[in-house]
């Protein structure tokens, strides 16, 4: 019955804040509730905290006893939805598909169906001897992904 009231409070509180979403919920038997966001433009801890209280705030605590952890999703946490992707164009990621390709690159374009990839390469020159460095894309389908990560640089 609490999964259900959570459930209801967290989808009011994401129709308030439409550039927050959902990535994961989770409950335990014993009522520990873990919610995962993310936000078109990133996520602050007023985020985290706005969420919280618009289910804490909500529900007698006379009546359920549980804990709450509202977080964002980390930056080393895998990309999950495509909605996640156009905050990240501009940066490397690294993506693993189904049919067992690692590629790393730039995030140059995302559509409903789809992200392009763009990175150099270097390859032996067409005549003589020598390398050329050349610009290389790859198309890859949001069903095609099996993980996708953006690249830290420090």
């Amino acid at each position: 019955m609490i999964k259900k009231i959570v459930e209801d409070l967290l989808q009011t509180a994401l129709a308030e804040r439409q550039d927050l979403f959902l990535i994961d919920f989770s409950m335990s038997g014993d009522n520990a509730i873990k919610i995962v966001i993310d936000g078109d433009n990133g996520v602050l801890v007023e985020d985290c905290m706005f969420i919280s209280r618009a289910i804490e705030h909500h529900i007698d605590r006379e009546e359920h006893d549980f804990s709450l952890e509202v977080l964002s999703s980390g930056a080393a946490s895998p990309l999950i939805l495509p909605r996640q992707y156009n905050k990240h164009i501009g940066r490397n990621l690294e993506v693993k598909t189904l049919d067992n390709q690692d590629l790393e690159g730039e995030l140059i374009e995302v559509n409903e169906s789809d992200v392009v990839l763009s990175w150099k390469a270097r390859e032996p020159k067409p005549v003589g001897k020598g390398k050329v460095t050349v610009v290389k894309t790859a198309t890859i389908t949001f069903d095609n992904i099996k993980e996708a990560k953006v690249k830290i640089k420090f």
